[in-house]
């Protein structure tokens, strides 16, 4: 996701997953010293899943501060008394820069949040989790979609395909809010097509109402852009091109549609005056004053949206013609280095946190649950409910797509100049989908 995302306490690990470039871009977040040999470590041995009886210390490092993965944590020791969890937190900069010494260390942990795979697999510092997804019977637990953001060859250089490196601890994803209040005034219900989408838009706009509140000083248009996308092509096609596949593009029926529609928007004045100059915090403290009927954003932020306006927001999926919900958006997930004392207790944890009893947790602190988020509830009329429909539409469809700025080192900048561009007539939809495709052929060559 190009941009900052409101830090939920301080900076969680998701922001580095989640947020890419957020504060110091995309290499901060994976720019690990590649330590050991050039040749990546694939489960070496027999696994097994079997829990030992004896007391046993599992060592998981994070900078993960929501509280998800400490309450896992403490659910997995009281299901398992004989096993206590020794999680350690470390603030999200020292992590990063420290990472790589912890995974090559003789006293490497048994679990460490990734923020990013790249060069802990080329380093060899993190052990493929593939023998352990068939032994749990993880790829049928799971979504493809959601194990696929942290598959990769050997080399680390192209997501989607190839070994599974780490396992997901809890999601976030973006979708569309919106108000109740005005929608109800309008006469408004939530549109199930693009075409009703538009209607809404142009409905508001003719009452007076904004359509569309928006803050794109950190190119957070790349949410609507992305959003019309992934709709219009599908999670898979837009996926490869997140995921670097080699002939993938942007320059699609969706990536026309998205960015022609921006600049529209734009034109129409469906768009807040001032976006370019507004965060998302911006924008999201608007939204919750009235201004605007629809806001694009993430999961992160629906408590904060509900105790300024509770009950009064709603939660859905940008529409598609097909009817499938697609859905932007990432994990906090955790790797077994290459050097883990306890591999396969670290495995057992893993498989922990795709049960209904971590869903509850998962939810209960913030995230959406890895698995069973039909099982999950929040209070009667608080969004989170609705954002935790869209997000089990979305796994059932398979439609959960990386953050575009996730892509490359680059693309959070170049999101965020040429959206801002776009919206202010500055280029045109053509020049915009050049410029992304640009971005992606340099950083993939």
């Amino acid at each position: 996701m190009p941009a900052r995302t409101p830090r939920r306490t301080t900076r969680t690990a998701v922001t580095c997953a989640l947020l890419v470039a957020a504060t110091t871009g995309l290499t901060a977040c994976g720019g690990l010293t590649p330590g050991g040999s050039s040749k990546s470590a694939p489960s070496a041995g027999p696994v097994s899943t079997a829990l030992p009886t004896g007391s046993a210390t599992l060592t998981v490092v994070s900078s993960e501060n929501a509280g998800t993965t400490k309450a896992l944590a403490e659910a997995f020791h009281a299901k398992h008394p004989n096993i206590t969890v020794d999680f350690q937190y470390t603030g999200p900069d020292d992590y990063d820069k420290s990472l790589n010494l912890k995974l090559s260390s003789e006293q490497a942990p048994d679990l460490a949040l990734l923020n990013k795979l790249g060069t802990t697999v080329k380093g060899n510092l993190v052990r493929s989790l593939d023998d352990y997804a068939r032994a749990y019977g993880w790829d049928a637990k799971y979504p493809s979609t959601e194990l696929d953001q942290w598959r990769a060859p050997d080399d680390g250089k192209q997501l989607g395909a190839g070994h599974l490196w780490a396992a997901p601890a809890g999601f976030s994803v973006v979708g569309v809010y919106y108000n109740k209040d005005i929608a109800a005034k309008l006469g408004i219900q939530p549109p199930t097509t693009p075409a009703e989408f538009e209607a809404a838009l142009a409905k508001a706009k003719a009452a007076g109402e904004l359509p569309v509140q928006l803050g794109n000083l950190q190119g957070h248009s790349s949410f609507i852009v992305q959003s019309i996308i992934d709709a219009a092509d599908g999670a898979a096609k837009t996926g490869d091109w997140v995921n670097g596949k080699s002939g993938a593009t942007l320059k699609t029926p969706g990536g026309t549609a998205a960015a022609n529609t921006l600049a529209d928007w734009a034109k129409k004045g469906y768009l807040p005056d001032g976006a370019n100059g507004t965060d998302l915090p911006g924008s999201v403290a608007d939204f919750t004053k009235g201004k605007g009927l629809f806001l694009f954003n993430g999961s992160w932020d629906a408590q904060k949206i509900d105790r300024a306006m509770p009950g009064r927001t709603g939660f859905l999926t940008f529409p598609s013609e097909s009817g499938k919900a697609t859905g932007i958006g990432t994990s906090v997930a955790y790797a077994i280095p290459a050097k883990a004392k306890n591999p396969d207790l670290a495995a057992a944890f893993l498989d922990f946190m795709n049960t209904s009893e971590a869903a509850r947790i998962q939810f209960d602190t913030g995230f959406l649950p890895v698995a069973h988020a039909d099982t999950v509830k929040g209070a009667d009329g608080s969004v989170m409910n609705e954002v935790a429909k869209g997000w089990a539409a979305v796994n059932k469809d398979n439609g959960l797509v990386n953050f575009f700025a996730n892509t490359d080192a680059t693309m959070n900048d170049t999101l965020t100049s040429q959206g801002q561009q776009l919206i202010g007539g500055k280029t045109g939809p053509e020049q915009y989908l050049d410029a992304l495709q640009n971005d992606w052929t340099k950083g993939h060559q």
